[in-house]
């Protein structure tokens, strides 16, 4: 996390966690994300990232670990940062958390609601939608997604609103139609496409934090790079390591899954590596 001090949100009324520097994400965990989330917690993880889409995410796993690390003293909600997601239905499998037959809209909210049961708080502080609905461009479901999701904000109950799995086109037009801008853009990212070079660019001109996912497991190959390897000898860390130093001095809010403790605290120390810029240029090329 930063080192910047949680602040109070006007329109929330309640202390609350500045934006991190790493986030622990969830996906594909199923029974093990409560103890995993709770390892990530006593690691010293404060952004957890999740989605209420059943088939892949556990989201009530994370909030019986969230509950837990609060009710023992170990941290306060107002020191987490917690992002979950709206996923639409061919996104999902049988097990909805949404009316199959409801409007977009009514999804939308009721997904919400049910978000807010299974983490056990009455905020989220990022609330994203999980990719359009479609490949190219943006759907009318997209844009009523995006108002609902927007009405979220006004009202409090999300600090912040992002999208993920977005190309650079359906970004521009989601800009060109916001009311309320996304905050985040989550994306895999991979070496050999720049690291989503042309995303990050439109994130930058936009004040947009870009998150990063699949920054090991999509890029095994460069990890074993001597280029890579070398930058990690200099700077006395693991490849992994230097990878999500890399991400962080790119201007990227990176993620991690791992089910490793000792990995864990790797990652997080990792942003504590130094890295000159000709070593931050060299890696931002190695594949793209």
């Amino acid at each position: 996390m930063t080192t910047a001090t949680a602040r109070s949100d006007g329109n929330l009324g309640r202390a609350t966690s500045p934006l991190p520097r790493f986030m622990y994400g969830t996906a594909w965990k199923e029974e093990r994300t409560e103890p995993l989330t709770r390892l990530a917690l006593e690691a010293g993880f404060r952004a957890i990232d999740t989605a209420n889409q059943r088939k892949h995410y556990f989201e009530a796993g994370v909030g019986a670990a969230v509950g837990a690390a609060v009710a023992e003293g170990r941290v306060t909600r107002a020191e987490l940062f917690l992002q979950t997601k709206f996923t639409f239905r061919d996104g999902q499998d049988h097990r909805l958390p949404y009316d199959a037959r409801a409007g977009v809209e009514a999804q939308v909210a009721q997904s919400f609601a049910s978000s807010l049961e299974h983490l056990g708080t009455d905020y989220v502080d990022s609330y994203v939608l999980h990719g359009p609905s479609v490949g190219r461009g943006l759907a009318a479901a997209d844009r009523a997604a995006w108002h609902a999701m927007e009405e979220l904000q006004r009202s409090g109950r999300t600090r912040y609103l992002g999208v993920s799995n977005v190309t650079r086109e359906q970004l521009e037009l989601l800009l060109g139609m916001a009311t309320v801008p996304p905050a985040f853009v989550q994306n895999r990212c991979y070496a050999r496409k720049g690291w989503d070079r042309d995303v990050r660019a439109l994130c930058r001109t936009h004040g947009i934090v870009y998150q990063g996912f699949s920054l090991l497991t999509a890029n095994a190959r460069e990890l074993s790079l001597p280029a890579l390897r070398g930058i990690a000898a200099r700077a006395h860390g693991s490849p992994a390591q230097i990878v999500f130093r890399m991400a962080a001095g790119l201007g990227m809010l990176p993620l991690t899954g791992t089910s490793s403790a000792e990995h864990m605290r790797q990652d997080l120390a990792a942003l504590d590596l130094v890295l000159g810029p000709d070593e931050l240029s060299a890696l931002e090329r190695l594949s793209g």
